[in-house]
């Protein structure tokens, strides 16, 4: 019963905002799936990838010749770009997401033109759906970035100092 209330909820909201609030949602979605692989990576996954690279690193490391600095930035360059793997992406989702707004916001005003133009300035009912569809969208792309901005702030400052460990660990070992 509450699932029917839900979806009952969510398609008068779409309703409410028009079309253009499925793509935001499913941009949203999109968004916060890769926000939580992220965050599972970065509680669950990354430790072992660290502990892997550095036995790695230690079968490898023999002192201070060039080839040893090269496998060293190899294996630093390796774990960072599996800790920012898809933060540009999260970052782009979040960018889009007011522009989607903002396209949802026109289409609405392109409504109220319509009605203006078929039923005069006479019909505020019909121009009150127009505005809707104008502003809902609007609103909608604004709460989908901000819930986003927050998390990759976040994401990016775990994945930053996750880097600079990782590197200072195996520079601490240089030469074993």
């Amino acid at each position: 019963m509450a699932m029917m209330q839900i979806w009952e909820s969510f398609v008068a909201f779409i309703e409410l905002g028009g079309n253009i609030l499925i793509v935001i949602f499913a941009v949203t979605l999109l968004m916060w799936t890769l926000i939580l692989e992220r965050i599972w990576y970065l509680v669950m996954s990354h430790r072992r990838y660290v502990y892997l690279v550095i036995n790695k690193w230690k079968e490898v490391n023999q002192g201070d010749g060039w080839r040893t600095a090269k496998i060293r930035r190899m294996l630093i360059s390796q774990v960072t770009h599996r800790l920012h793997f898809s933060l540009p992406m999260i970052k782009a989702l979040i960018a889009v997401c007011p522009l989607l707004g903002i396209l949802g916001t026109v289409t609405g005003m392109i409504e109220v033109f319509e009605v203006l133009a078929i039923a005069g300035s006479g019909n505020p009912r019909a121009l009150a759906a127009g505005v809707s569809k104008a502003t809902v969208p609007t609103m909608a792309g604004m709460v989908a970035a901000l819930s986003g901005m927050f998390v990759i702030f976040q994401l990016e400052r775990k994945a930053d100092k996750q880097e600079r460990q990782f590197a200072e660990t195996i520079i601490s070992q240089q030469g074993g």
